[in-house]
């Protein structure tokens, strides 16, 4: 991990030999949690959060991105009633969910202090008030700081079913990282586990850019190991791709996201019936791959 000089600049690897240069106008918040390096800055587009040197959100575009993320797992999911999110520190789609209908949200996440830094620092997701009724279970959403692949063994192992469980954290690393185990075929298992009927699965999974696709590809083989059905939507204005899983077969999942977009309670901004269809079709390198 790279020490970063504060109002200067942040070097993000986007693939081999790639490197993308945010020019930071002024840090809010720079320093290390028990986990990670984390970087609060405003930058070109707006408020932007960065771990460990990747931007993870940024104020002009994170919308966006959790919309690609959430919204095709809301339509495909038979009900939207309880929802267990593994990291996603920003709070972003917890606060879609209960606008679905949602009455139970889980917010799982093993940095207490990233999720208190968003909370206070981004102009989006939990406000720190917001974030504070969550912490006491004050409402539908109750945080839980504790780490993810705990907390799955132990809901495996106890009554409570997830309509959506949705597991949204840093892209999968080649070296050795504690979140990787975040991203196998023995944790997606366990999300399978704790499926209500009808319930689904979502992870980030990486870029389709075929120069950074390797997380995608490797997720593509686990999802279509683990799942009867898998299905894909790559944003069409970000550069993320992500995986949906249900335990059962679907015939056509697109046809059953589209039927269901307009009965959806939360109005997305960014994604319409064209988009579902125009962005399910996973890359070439993915479906073709040995």
């Amino acid at each position: 991990m790279t020490t970063l000089e504060r109002t200067s600049q942040i070097h993000e690897p986007v693939g081999h030999g790639l490197t993308r240069v945010w020019d930071l106008d002024e840090v809010l918040f720079e320093g290390d949690t028990a986990f990670q390096h984390v970087v609060i800055a405003r930058t070109e587009q707006g408020v932007s959060l960065f771990c460990d040197n990747d931007r993870q959100s940024t104020e002009f575009s994170q919308l966006t991105y959790h919309e690609a993320l959430m919204v095709p797992a809301l339509l495909l999911a038979d009900k939207i009633e309880s929802v267990l999110v593994v990291g996603s520190s920003e709070g972003v789609v917890c606060q879609m969910a209960v606008a679905s209908g949602a009455t139970r949200v889980d917010h799982v996440d093993i940095d207490t202090q990233a999720v208190q830094l968003c909370a206070e620092h981004l102009p989006y997701g939990y406000t720190p008030e917001e974030l504070a009724r969550a912490e006491r279970g004050d409402g539908p959403v109750q945080v839980h700081y504790a780490d993810g692949w705990q907390y799955l063994v132990d809901a495996a192992n106890g009554d409570t079913r997830y309509d959506i469980v949705l597991v949204d954290l840093p892209d999968e690393r080649e070296e050795e990282a504690q979140h990787n185990r975040l991203y196998g075929v023995e944790f997606l298992t366990m999300c399978k586990a704790v499926l209500a009927p009808g319930g689904v699965v979502v992870t980030q999974a990486g870029c389709q850019t075929m120069w950074r696709n390797q997380t995608l590809l490797t997720s593509w083989r686990r999802f279509t190991e683990v799942f009867g059905t898998t299905a894909y939507y790559g944003s069409d204005e970000h550069e993320w791709a992500y995986l949906f899983g249900r335990a059962d077969e679907v015939a056509d999942p697109t046809a059953l996201m589209q039927s269901r977009l307009p009965g959806l309670g939360y109005r997305p901004e960014s994604i319409d019936a064209e988009a579902l269809v125009g962005n399910s079709v996973p890359p070439y390198r993915v479906r073709h791959q040995g």
